[in-house]
Formats: structure tokens, sequence, C-alpha cells
């Protein structure tokens, strides 16, 4: 997977120096473009296994974005884009779990095994991401784009509370440990060390051009590598993020 990452990054950078290199020629031809946005999605596995048995509750968490991308028209109705956005990833939600595979920290022990309760779960990645796109003019005002990204995380948070149930310690018949719904009852866990320091997925998305050089986007942007370090086991499911982003933007 570093490997991968580094073949996007540096492909990335590869098109900065084409773009460099073709600046006398095709200045007229760049489009800059800032902006800004919401981000709201998920950190999840794709399909929701058995052991979550329901979503309780989803609250919408401050996940912001802002940033600039450059697009050079290469032929006809098409171009290829890149830039530089920093970003907040972040998911508050409540599950109901059964035999779900854990590690749970109660009082001053940790304990591994199938929990079934109540998780309430908190996740955050801050986070520097470059895109590189394709893009197509439908229209002078409407403009698609698809293609892969990679980010670079420089804070992440993946921890949160278990309570109101029990855990089976090591497999379904072993020692039954109650796990209370009050402080000082309930376990907790955090597994932000165990996260990957890259994320690399695909995107894709539309430019509306609304009036004169302000418009609105909208994107959705699906990771492809699973939040955790492949030697991490503890959480039985590979989770991914799947965000989608609401924004503005503005037209140089």
């Amino acid at each position: 997977m570093m490997k991968k990452c580094i073949f996007i990054f540096a492909l990335s950078v590869a098109i900065f120096t084409a773009n460099s290199a073709f600046a006398d020629d095709n200045q007229k031809k760049l489009e800059l473009k800032a902006r800004i946005g919401y981000n709201i999605g998920a950190t999840t596995p794709i399909g929701i296994p058995a052991t979550i048995r329901s979503i309780e509750a989803f609250r919408l968490t401050p996940s912001f974005m802002a940033g600039a991308d450059v697009m050079m028209p290469l032929c006809s109705k098409w171009g290829i884009a890149t830039g530089l956005r920093f970003e907040n990833k972040a998911m508050n939600a409540d599950a109901k779990t059964k035999g779900y595979r854990t590690e749970l920290v109660k009082g001053d022990s940790k304990v591994e095994g199938l929990f079934t309760g109540l998780v309430k779960q908190k996740v955050t990645e801050w986070m520097f991401t470059v895109p590189v796109k394709a893009t197509y003019q439908v229209s002078p005002k409407v403009t698609l784009s698809a293609g892969p990204y990679i980010s670079l995380l420089i804070s992440k948070d993946f921890s949160g509370i278990a309570s109101d149930g029990y855990l089976r310690q090591g497999d379904p018949t072993g020692p039954k440990i109650i796990i209370g719904n009050k402080e000082g009852e309930w376990a907790t866990y955090d597994f932000s060390d165990e996260m990957r320091n890259f994320q690399v997925g695909i995107a894709a998305g539309v430019d509306w051009q609304l009036y004169q050089n302000f418009g609105l986007s909208a994107d959705v942007n699906w990771g492809l590598s699973g939040i955790f370090k492949s030697d991490f086991k503890t959480v039985e499911q590979s989770l991914y993020p799947v965000y989608g982003t609401i924004g503005v933007f503005y037209k140089f």
C-alpha cells in the first residue's frame, strides 16, 4: 500500500511539474479555483456486518474542507486537474452490537473478546489531500471530474465508550464481563495509534458555475485503503472513509 501511495504522490508532483514547464504556452488556459466545503459521511465497513445490529444515533460534526485546484485543458472538452486541500473527516455515532470483536479498557485492565451492547464511536481525521482528476466540460457552466486522491493525516482519533451490555472474554463461551451504563461501570477504547498515516481513494464530483465566478460543487470521496494498519486485527472488519462534500468555489 505504501508503494501505491508513493506512486500517486509522484504522479501528482509530475503533473504540477508539467504545468510549470508549459506555463508560458498555456498560461491563458490554466484555470484556478479556490473552494470551501463541508464533509459528511462515515468511517464504515463496506456492507454492515451482522455484529452491528442497529445505528442508534448519527450526529453531525464540524468537518470542513478548504483548498485550491488548478485545471489544464488537454483536448476538446477534456482536461486534468490537481490541487491541495486541508480537511477534516469526522463521525460521531452510536450503534448496538452483538458479538462484536474488540478490545476494551475497564478500570485498570484491558480485556479482549466479543462485546454485546451499545457503542458510542468518535472518529476524527485531519489531513492534507492531493487529488488528481480527469475533467469533462459538459457545458460552459458545468464540469464533471473523477480520479484518485492521496491524503496525509496530521491528526487522528478513533475512540469511544462501550456500555449497556457485556463482553465475552476471548470467545463466545468465555468469561462474561458486565459493562454498565454509568461512569465507572462502562468501558472505553482508543485505537488512534493503530490508524494509517496515509489514505488512498477515488473521488468524483461536479462544479456548477452559478453567477459570474462563483459556483456550487458536490463530490463523493471513497477510501480504498482501510483506516487501520494491516497488522491491526482487534477490529475484525476493515473500515473505509466514505464521505460526500458540498461546497462553494470561486474561479479566478
